[in-house]
């Protein structure tokens, strides 16, 4: 057993520690992204907040927003809820709840991976989502937050 130990902390220094490093490198946690047809290049993190609550739901032109969200324990989805949301995932899930309960709203789909929240922006005007900092997003448009 003695011998296994430093083993699992290699193992556990390039699973845990990397992602980190990649961050500190220059890598962003997550980059939002909207269709190419987005006027858009820079929005305020308030009203990318209200457009992931669905408190918004127009871009300026009148197009429909569309957002999408990942799953609940992808980490880049923790990442965009604390920093532009401002809230955890569970306050986040906690909030649609309450909505879906009474009635009023429905919360973003949840896709399974960077590549599936790349093809619904590109495929659907208005859309918006966001995926790891390093995901490939195709022909989608950065958007960045102010």
């Amino acid at each position: 057993m003695p011998r296994a130990l430093p083993l699992l902390l290699i193992v556990l220094s390039t699973t845990v520690l990397a992602p980190a490093r990649a961050q500190s490198a220059g890598t962003p946690a997550y980059r939002l992204i909207a269709h190419p047809s987005n006027a858009a290049n820079q929005v305020e993190r308030g009203f990318i907040a209200d457009a992931f609550l669905k408190k918004v739901t127009r871009w300026n032109d009148g197009v429909l927003i569309r957002p999408v969200d990942q799953l609940s324990d992808a980490p880049v989805r923790r990442q965009f809820s604390e920093q532009v949301i401002k809230r955890s995932v569970t306050a986040v899930k906690s909030y649609w709840q309450q909505l879906i309960f009474s009635g009023r709203e429905v919360p973003p789909p949840e896709l399974d991976s960077d590549d599936a929240v790349v093809q619904y922006v590109s495929k659907h005007p208005g859309a918006l989502g966001y995926v790891s900092g390093a995901a490939n997003i195709g022909h989608a448009k950065v958007i960045a937050v102010r």
